[in-house]
């Protein structure tokens, strides 16, 4: 079947291993001194491991392979102990894999028995109370059609009756904005607060405008889709040493694979001769800032 599934490119992983503790899966092995990907079936292509490699040897892609097991992967990782699992289970709920989370459940209560931890003390950490699904229903429940990364899940949610608004300005005052078409050396770069954002960013925010960009500079990219981006790092750094830029903004949505922005700025911001203080923002995809904070 064709199915996400990450890809590593051997010529940029320095074998770091920052990868691996995020693999709830286990997909993930360091072996040579490059991370492989050591079995089709482990890796359930959400890409939660792709914001934490500096070199951005990690992506996601649609290619033929085995569908993802949560049975085998449960099986494998029951031997592993309680906060393996737990973490694993939790990562199932974070990213509304239920059909996912209710297997491993399952399989985590048939498997009781080889278990050298309480097996009920981590599903109810999982799942409050209140949230906590019948065991009728574990085996029974329908298999969602969506396998694969978060931010290419199709979700849809109710928003309130916006009030008719004409003539609302605009706060860009650049052009162009897509980071592999600026000139980090146009003047307008020059000591400006500088706002990285990701693609969809401005789409999910009402004021985005108002808020955020106001005052800034903006440069847009998509850290899972654009290619060649070293290129990305290379202006980064220009704009940092030699347009000497005041501050810098980055946000991005909440899914995994935007986090590989942020771990671009802070590798530029490592590898350039001057400082410059930069706040990171996370977006929930409804909207809302989860987060937000000098780093």
């Amino acid at each position: 079947m064709k199915r996400e599934i990450v890809q590593i490119d051997e010529s940029k992983c320095n074998g770091c291993g920052n990868c691996i503790p995020n693999c709830h899966e286990g997909a993930l092995q360091i072996i040579d001194n490059k991370a492989v990907l050591i079995s089709d079936l482990m890796c359930d292509g959400l890409g939660a491991c792709l914001g934490f490699c500096p070199e951005g040897a990690l992506e996601i892609v649609e290619r033929e392979a085995v569908p993802y097991n949560e049975i085998k992967v449960m099986e494998d990782m029951i031997s592993k102990g309680k906060n393996v699992v737990l973490a694993h289970l939790k990562h199932l709920k974070d990213h509304n894999e239920t059909t996912f989370l209710l297997q491993g459940i399952t399989c985590l209560r048939d498997k009781k028995t080889i278990a050298t931890f309480d097996v009920e003390s981590v599903i109810n950490e999982v799942e409050r109370p209140e949230n906590r699904i019948p065991k009728a229903q574990y085996i029974t429940m329908p298999k969602q059609n969506h396998i694969g990364c978060p931010g290419s899940q199709s979700l849809s949610f109710s928003k309130p009756d916006l009030k008719s608004q004409t003539n609302i300005p605009s706060a860009l005052t650049q052009w162009p904005v897509q980071l592999h078409l600026i000139n980090p050396m146009a003047a307008h770069f020059k000591a400006a607060n500088l706002l990285i954002s990701a693609d969809c960013v401005a789409f999910t925010l009402g004021n985005f405008h108002s808020d955020y960009l106001q005052g800034k500079k903006l440069a847009i990219a998509c850290p899972k889709l654009d290619s060649n981006k070293e290129i990305y790092l290379d202006k980064l750094i220009h704009l940092i040493n030699e347009a000497k830029i005041n501050t810098l903004t980055v946000m991005i949505m909440e899914v995994p694979c935007c986090g590989g922005l942020l771990q671009l700025v802070i590798k530029a911001v490592q590898s350039a001769t001057r400082k410059v203080p930069v706040k990171a923002i996370t977006v929930g995809i409804q909207g809302e800032i989860l987060s937000e904070e000098w780093v």
